[in-house]
């Protein structure tokens, strides 16, 4: 029963049920992702069927300026489409019991709350009553029949229990793969499709930064001119990374294929050879990109003069009016609050195998990256962009995304530019 429509009598269960969902480990660690979700709760409580408008979040949950235009920045949109993930991903495992059930129908910003019964238990039959036999001699007789009867019983009780394991695994598998079949939207399907169409399983290398030193007393990037390798820690990589790598994991489970996980620095170009690469992190940390083709638009590039000496940049090589030719990050003296990002589908040392490159100047604009390939409408929002119609295979691309960070944590992404396989 959906009570969206409804005045709401009594709002307590459903804000109980919103901060359990807050807590919980599918949530419990998207700040941002958990703040709007509390105020599109408040919202569809106080004022029932009353439509929200994407300006109207922009400003009140995001704190984004009063010129914020929801036509040229899709944060919100992609905000809205994580958010509609996690609950998904919530109620299909946690939140399996819960009788109240969050739900944000897709192109719109209401929340709908349904009641349902909680499953019922499953009962394991009790094994069929068995007729004693007759006590024909109390000291000859009896002792037989009752190891007849508890033979019996046994018998019985592991045939229902086998009925009912039987049971459970298929319905278990049936649930399983109709939930799988279904969780993945069609444009994670058709973006996804060169490395989770084959047989083969895709690798993806996160980067993992050569350094010298210790954590304790100061660790910087390893200099090959003046560092002896025998000292190097290659053990290492950014938070965003492993973020990263999770959130991959999570779709292509729902694109029912496998992933293999290797750091930067045990990959070799005989891999480079053999396998379609998914490249988490930029040539800054994930060293083997050096030595492969890589971007030709949005090239990283780390200064070593200038005003931003020693910072990680995008150079952008064919700058569109209005674009400048270096996409920066915030000041690293400053707090990050900004930071850009790459997604690209480039050519690799295999012209049969598919090279995808997901990488930020920073581990949070990496993180970013790939979050913005794992929600279905920022999917959507790429592939128009890109001119896909139905059928059509995915061409070598490269994408430029604009992050806003709050607190270590990209809450918004804009699609800043694309350039297809006919630029490149």
């Amino acid at each position: 029963m959906s009570v969206t429509s409804l005045q709401f009598a009594d709002s307590e269960p459903y804000l109980v049920q919103i901060e359990k969902l807050t807590r919980s480990h599918t949530l419990r660690k998207a700040e941002s992702l958990c703040k709007l979700l509390r105020y599109l709760a408040d919202h569809a409580l106080a004022q029932p069927g009353v439509p929200l408008k994407e300006y109207r979040i922009a400003i009140e949950v995001f704190g984004r300026p009063d010129d914020f235009d929801p036509q040229a920045d899709s944060a919100i949109r992609v905000q809205a489409g994580r958010l509609r993930l996690k609950l998904h991903e919530y109620y299909s495992h946690e939140g399996l019991s819960d009788t109240i059930v969050v739900e944000m129908p897709n192109g719109s910003y209401a929340l709908n709350f349904h009641h349902r019964e909680p499953p019922a238990p499953i009962i394991v039959p009790s094994p069929p009553k068995l007729p004693l036999a007759v006590e024909a001699d109390r000291r000859g007789n009896s002792a037989r029949a009752w190891i007849l009867v508890f033979a019996a019983f046994c018998l019985a009780l592991a045939a229902a229990s086998g009925v009912v394991a039987t049971l459970l695994v298929a319905r278990n598998s049936a649930g399983s793969g109709k939930a799988n079949e279904s969780a993945a939207p069609a444009a994670l399907h058709t973006f996804w499709s060169p490395f989770a169409s084959g047989q083969e399983v895709p690798w993806v290398i996160f980067s993992n930064a050569a350094f010298v030193g210790r954590p304790e007393t100061g660790m910087r990037y390893l200099d090959p001119a003046r560092d002896p390798r025998g000292l190097i820690l290659d053990h290492y990589t950014g938070v965003g990374e492993v973020l990263a790598v999770h959130e991959l994991d999570r779709v292509f489970n729902l694109l029912n294929h496998p992933l293999r996980v290797k750091r930067g620095s045990l990959f070799s170009l005989d891999d480079a050879k053999r396998n379609d690469l998914i490249f988490v992190g930029s040539p800054a940390e994930n060293l083997t990109l050096l030595d492969l083709p890589g971007t030709q638009e949005f090239v990283f590039k780390r200064f070593d003069s200038g005003p931003r000496k020693g910072d990680l940049g995008l150079i952008n090589t064919h700058p569109e009016p209005g674009q400048p030719a270096i996409f920066y990050p915030s000041d690293s003296s400053q707090p990050l609050v900004e930071d850009y990002a790459i997604v690209a589908l480039v050519r690799g040392l295999n012209p049969a195998r598919h090279v995808m490159i997901l990488a930020g100047t920073t581990t949070i604009g990496t993180q970013a990256a790939v979050e913005y390939v794992c929600a279905r409408d920022s999917v959507e929002e790429l592939l128009h962009r890109l001119a896909l119609r139905p059928g059509d295979d995915l061409k070598p691309f490269e994408a430029l995304l604009r992050v806003k960070v709050t607190r270590g944590v990209p809450v918004g992404v804009q699609l800043v530019a694309v350039r297809n396989g006919k630029q490149i």
